[in-house]
């Protein structure tokens, strides 16, 4: 059985960072192309950030780009999550997604297996 657990999630001043972690069994991440998704209240559920299999190839949401970084411990077979530069804008839940496509993607709909999320909160 396939799971998916976020943790790291939490209330951050604007500019503060939170590291996410994902951690999975059931699975092994260095053979899914892994990625984040956000949700806010009312809005769809939108890419932010995904590795591929292989690690190398990351792409990001061009709102979060330069301040998130993405990155795998295949040991831990843990995702990360890196957000620095926190803004307001960013409060979200944040889901972890896995994915058997071999090139990374952007489209929630490729997405095999997904997490419960963790809660980011950022107060301006």
């Amino acid at each position: 059985q396939v799971q998916l657990v976020e943790s790291g999630g939490g209330l951050v001043q604007a500019g503060g960072s939170l590291r996410l972690s994902c951690a999975a069994s059931g699975l092994t991440v260095s053979t899914y192309t892994m990625a984040w998704f956000r949700q806010a209240p009312g809005k769809e559920r939108e890419f932010v950030a995904v590795i591929s299999w292989s690690g190398g190839t990351t792409y990001y949401a061009d709102s979060v780009k330069g301040r998130f970084i993405i990155s795998r411990d295949n040991a831990k077979n843990t995702v990360f999550l890196q957000m620095n530069s926190l803004k307001p804008e960013d409060t979200a839940a944040y889901y972890c997604a896995a994915s058997t496509r071999f090139m990374a993607t952007m489209a929630s709909t490729e997405y095999n297996y997904w997490g419960q999320g963790t809660q980011v909160t950022v107060s301006s």
